[in-house]
C-alpha cells in the first residue's frame, strides 16, 4: 500500500515475480480532474479536492487551466460553482489532433447527459 498526500492510500502493484513496483498515475492531474467531472456532471471543487486527495487551491487552479482551455463548463448555483465537462473540445496535444474529449470521456460521462447533449439517445 503506497500513501501520498491527504488521507488516501493506493494499493501498489505486485509483479508475478519479485518486488514491489512502484505505482504511478496514468494522466496529469489536469486529467483526473476531467475524467471526474465527466464521471460526476454538475460537482463542486469541494468533492473534487476530497475524492482526487488534492487541496481546494490546487483543483481551483486546474480548474481555471481546464475552463481557459474550453474544456470545462462551470454553471453558477447560488454562490456555488458546478462543472460539467465539454465533450466536443478538442485534445490540445499535437498526438491527439482531430479528436474530441468525446471520443475518450463519453464512455464514463452519464448516458442521460449524452442524450441532453445530442438530443438522441447514444
Amino acid at each position: 500500500m503506497l500513501c501520498g498526500g491527504g488521507n488516501r492510500c493506493y494499493p501498489s502493484v505486485e509483479p508475478e515475480r519479485g518486488g514491489l513496483i512502484r505505482s504511478f498515475y496514468l494522466v496529469s492531474s489536469h486529467g483526473a480532474v476531467l475524467f471526474y467531472v465527466a464521471a460526476h456532471p454538475q460537482c463542486t471543487i469541494a468533492e473534487i479536492a476530497d475524492e482526487l486527495a488534492l487541496t481546494h487551491r490546487t483543483v481551483w487552479g486546474l480548474i481555471g487551466d481546464l475552463r481557459r482551455a474550453g474544456m470545462l463548463h462551470v454553471h453558477k448555483d447560488g454562490r456555488r460553482h458546478r462543472y460539467e465537462v465539454n465533450l466536443d473540445a478538442p485534445f490540445l496535444h499535437p498526438s491527439m489532433q482531430g479528436y474530441t474529449l468525446r471520443s475518450v470521456l463519453s464512455v464514463i460521462a452519464p448516458q442521460d447527459r449524452e442524450v441532453a447533449l445530442s438530443g438522441s439517445p447514444a
